[in-house]
């Protein structure tokens, strides 16, 4: 079976760390701009009416690994292992990712269609294999149980970011930098280690410590 790709996503995830952990956690928008071939209008007739769509994609920036049956899921530590087909771990026999993400808006560009959506979860420049309406229907399933995450509290984080600093930052990547620090991006085996983290996100790199549940920005670089 060969796979097209059909589009590709456009954000500022410049680096895998950083990005949410699933799709629908934060609501920084991307665009998803269609290849040659695929971006005619009548392709999307009718996509306006639904509010989310199903993403599939291909982890390109995966290093090769042998097929493991077991995986240490970072959300446990780094330390239990669990079946590869029992997370969502990355590293799979096929590395394919499923997304759901916000329609926003269509847009009518030069490049043809694009569409403009958030809580995407995908690194910039990440290949896109399909594209398909989500479902209230027949997708959602309230009230289920959802293994192992069902015993992890998540907790935002508090975001302390003085204000020179937050200054060097773009005003249209601020917001996104915040909701990014307040996810908290670090491994479970990370939690408790005193050390300095950074983020990539668009044009800068953010360097922040944890001290009391607060992300504390410490360094705001230019790349």
């Amino acid at each position: 079976m060969e796979l097209l790709q059909i589009a590709h996503i456009e954000n500022g995830y410049k680096a895998k760390f950083g990005i949410p952990r699933q799709s629908g956690l934060v609501g920084i928008e991307s665009r998803i701009v269609m290849e040659k071939g695929y971006a005619m209008e009548e392709a999307f007739r009718g996509i306006e009416d639904y509010d989310y769509l199903w993403l599939i994609w291909g982890f390109s920036k995966n290093v090769e690994k042998p097929f493991s049956a077991t995986v240490k899921p970072p959300r446990l530590g780094g330390k239990i292992r669990m079946g590869v087909f029992a997370t969502r771990s990355p590293y799979r026999p096929n590395p394919i990712g499923l997304s759901s993400v916000k329609l926003e808006r269509v847009e009518k560009t030069e490049r043809g269609v694009v569409l403009v959506v958030t809580g995407a979860d995908l690194l910039d420049g990440t290949p896109i294999y399909d594209i398909k309406p989500y479902l209230a229907y027949a997708d959602a399933h309230p009230g289920v149980r959802s293994g192992f995450t069902d015993d992890y509290e998540f907790k935002e984080l508090e975001v302390d970011f003085p204000a020179e600093l937050l200054e060097e930052v773009p005003e249209e990547e601020r917001s996104a930098v915040l909701q990014i620090l307040r996810q908290d991006p670090r491994p479970g085996y990370d939690k408790g280690v005193d050390r300095e983290f950074k983020i990539a996100y668009g044009s800068v790199d953010i360097t922040f410590v944890i001290e009391e549940e607060c992300a504390k920005v410490v360094a705001v670089r230019h790349i």
